[in-house]
């Protein structure tokens, strides 16, 4: 099982002058949490894509060409691109060059993201969202598939034997496809035979069981290779040496985002025994001691066969100390013992 991050570049916000700090910042913060990811060696790290002002990354393409140069073995990926409102042909060529750029460690994640700004932003109707996903994912695949592209469809201009440049290692980029619990989503990935990133953020990961069922029988009715079945969860995350400090300093930054939000669409607010159960064997946050953390990841691990598990660990914009300390625990005190409990040391 592949252990790894993901982020959205969480930005705080000044809470005397309401004001969210100057992005630059946290983006050299950012490259320094994803350097010490590599040194401490962890898998995989993801970035999202967001057009909001309390996040500082809009294009993951930039922030994964500047960890490329600074990584020697972490994959590097999106988590994810909102592939609905961009051009398959320039995100293939973007991400293809990380490629080259990292010597075959890039990835890309293909989803609907969690907002809508980019569908305005770019000019998209939201009344085509399934459509527009379904269309750019097709043009997407068959530009990894050749180099040389005929295709028509409805949202953007046809290609006609177009030679999309340049390739990816080995003419092949590695295209996951993330999902929010919509079996019709999961269904389309495991037809396809892609490998499937499932964002688990709340209640009980046990009710996503079925979902990772669907997937795996999909995916084998339609004649994919079971060695190369791959299957992850994105989970909020955040480790620390003594649970109840972490949990004191962390639960009012978690609280205020998830209210910032929840109230965009209607949630009530936040409460602490939300974040007490998400923090037991049978919730979604995984936020705590290691020994604690070793035990259920690899009690999730279990329960859903996982290949891969990101523990997203930006959210509500905890300070760069926290991260740090989080990083550096994750790679020395949790990968080790999982990986030794999984046979794979």
């Amino acid at each position: 099982m592949e252990l790894g991050i993901s982020m959205f570049g969480d930005n705080r916000m000044d809470l005397a002058t309401g004001k969210f700090r100057p992005a630059g910042e946290r983006l050299t913060e950012l490259l320094e949490e994803i350097k010490l990811m590599d040194e401490v060696g962890l898998d995989y790290f993801g970035i999202g894509e967001h057009h909001r002002p309390d996040y500082v990354v809009s294009s993951p393409e930039i922030i994964l060409a500047a960890a490329a140069t600074i990584t020697k073995r972490i994959k590097l990926g999106s988590a994810v691109s909102v592939i609905s409102s961009a051009d398959p042909v320039k995100l293939y060529q973007n991400f293809a060059t990380i490629d080259l750029l990292s010597g075959g460690r890039a990835e890309l994640m293909a989803g609907r993201g969690s907002f809508i700004e980019s569908f305005p932003l770019f000019g998209y109707n939201l009344q085509d969202y399934d459509a527009l996903f379904a269309e750019k994912l097709d043009l997407l695949l068959a530009i990894n598939k050749n180099d040389r592209v005929t295709w028509n469809g409805k949202f953007r201009a046809s290609l006609d034997d177009q030679q999309v440049l340049p390739r990816a290692v080995n003419n092949d980029l590695s295209i996951w496809i993330a999902v929010g619990g919509t079996p019709q989503s999961v269904v389309r990935a495991g037809k396809l035979g892609l490998p499937l990133m499932i964002a688990i953020i709340g209640g009980s990961p046990a009710q996503f069981k079925p979902l990772f069922e669907l997937y795996k029988k999909t995916y084998l009715e339609h004649g994919h290779d079971p060695s190369q079945l791959r299957v992850g969860i994105h989970s909020h995350a955040l480790f620390g040496d003594d649970d109840a400090v972490l949990s004191k300093e962390y639960y009012p930054l978690y609280a205020a985002q998830m209210d910032r939000v929840g109230r965009s669409r209607g949630w009530p607010p936040y409460q602490r025994t939300q974040f007490d159960f998400g923090k037991s064997k049978n919730g979604a946050l995984f936020i705590g001691e290691p020994e604690a953390m070793v035990e259920k990841i690899l009690y999730m691990q279990e329960q859903f066969g996982l290949t891969r598990f990101a523990a997203h660990m930006d959210m509500g914009a905890p300070s760069h100390k926290m991260l740090m300390k989080s990083i550096e625990i994750y790679g020395t005190k949790i990968a080790p013992k999982i990986r030794t409990a999984l046979g794979e040391n």
